[in-house]
């Protein structure tokens, strides 16, 4: 039923395209198709791990009570004092799923075996919640995550948060904002790595020509536009921060380096690692051997030195 139901999201994703094609807007069908394809990169080419023998899987655990408040839980045999890999999927803030390959199969074959815990998150999507309850969301899943960290053989306090896509744009703004985390009761986390945002400043993207999609998640009104912008959120100097782009998107390095120097000024570690990839292979390939993999683990390694061997 979940294929089938990707399936029905495909093609209505398909029939937006070809319409706004039709609309005028041809100039930007790359960039709209890629946001279309932004479904946790499935249009990926990127071939996908299978998931270790070894690696046991705690399915659909919630955090609160509606149906996507729920989380999966990869563990590593024999955890002790384990790190953990807080995994938020993208899609358009509208679509996608814990559960798909590209968000977990090439990250859990490389580092759960390595001894990490993975855990990817489900949340409510628009039209239901807006990005701002989203990212509420995800909060309540990390803290509850956190909470039962001890019953997995993992360590509170050694958290890195990730998220494609539009779940980068959620971990940067939990990352800018602490108080949306703090008021679910969670702690630090040790990083933050946001894997292609093109969204770290809200305003200005939506001052910009911008693809309709923006108007679904961030409106018309720009009161409403700063208490979901990373860029206008960050006061103050929060954990490091990897901020992987693809060099083939020009919004994406564009904010990445813009959010980037505002870190910097207040102190904060940060990094902006431009990648010669599409916008799904970004999330699709992490955890393959190659160069973009170890670039990341070496930023994993400079957070948390004992997170992978």
């Amino acid at each position: 039923m979940a294929f089938i139901s990707f399936l029905i999201r495909r093609a209505a994703a398909r029939a937006l395209l070809v319409a706004a094609c039709g609309a005028g807007l041809a100039a930007h069908a790359g960039p709209l198709r890629a946001a279309l394809d932004d479904d946790d990169g499935m249009d990926a080419a990127v071939a996908s791990a299978p998931l270790p023998a070894s690696v046991r899987v705690l399915r659909d655990q919630p955090y609160g009570p509606h149906p996507r408040q729920r989380m999966d839980v990869y563990l590593p045999p024999h955890a002790h004092d384990a790190p953990v890999l807080f995994m938020v999927h993208g899609g358009a803030w509208r679509m996608g799923d814990k559960a798909h390959a590209n968000v977990v199969h090439n990250k859990v074959a490389r580092w759960v075996p390595q001894g990490v815990v993975l855990v990817s998150v489900n949340y409510r999507l628009l039209p239901e919640a807006a990005p701002l309850e989203q990212a509420r969301d995800v909060a309540r899943a990390l803290a509850q995550a956190q909470r039962l960290a001890p019953q997995w053989g993992a360590v509170p306090g050694r958290f890195v948060a990730m998220g494609h896509s539009a779940g980068a744009h959620l971990v940067a703004l939990l990352a800018a904002a602490p108080a949306l985390w703090q008021a679910q009761g969670a702690v630090p986390v040790r990083a933050t790595v946001a894997l292609d945002s093109a969204v770290y400043d809200v305003a200005e993207t939506m001052r910009r020509p911008h693809l309709r999609l923006y108007d679904a998640a961030f409106g018309s009104d720009p009161a409403q536009w700063a208490p979901v912008s990373p860029v206008q959120q960050l006061r103050q100097a929060g954990a490091p921060l990897l901020a992987v782009c693809s060099t083939r998107r020009r919004a994406a390095c564009a904010q990445a380096e813009g959010f980037v120097a505002q870190a910097r000024s207040l102190g904060m570690r940060v990094q902006v690692l431009g990648q010669d990839l599409t916008h799904g292979e970004i999330n699709a390939s992490l955890g393959r051997e190659g160069p973009y993999t170890e670039a990341v683990e070496a930023f994993l390694r400079s957070v948390d030195a004992k997170m992978l061997p």
